[in-house]
């Protein structure tokens, strides 16, 4: 039905950051829990960070430490800020709900790591 859109990938080399938003809408985002998704070619999809309605949040042990996610719950937006990223990071990155509804997932959004 409704998609969420992801935004905010680019190329960037190793150690640098990009941010990624995610925007939806109030009947998706007002009290779940939302999270960050990778995949990466060959690879599974992969929760990498979740948060709260009320702003708890967790981290896949990879990107713990360098990797920050956030919401806006007034805009309905989600936000992945990404530093020290190494090309490991590269993958489609997706937003969701956590647990993820298969009826929402959008196009993703390419972050390439590279030099």
């Amino acid at each position: 039905q409704v998609q969420l859109v992801e935004s905010g990938g680019g190329l960037v080399q190793p150690g640098g950051s990009l941010r990624l938003s995610c925007a939806g809408s109030r009947s998706i985002f007002s009290g779940y829990t939302m999270g960050w998704y990778r995949q990466a070619p060959g690879k599974q999809r992969l929760l990498v960070a979740s948060i709260t309605s009320g702003g708890t949040t967790n981290y896949a042990d990879s990107v713990k430490g360098r990797f920050t996610i956030s919401r806006d719950n007034a805009e309905y937006m989600v936000y992945l800020t990404m530093n020290s990223l190494n090309p490991e990071d590269t993958a489609v990155y997706y937003c969701n709900r956590f647990p993820s509804r298969s009826n929402y997932w959008g196009q993703g959004t390419q972050v390439t790591v590279s030099s």
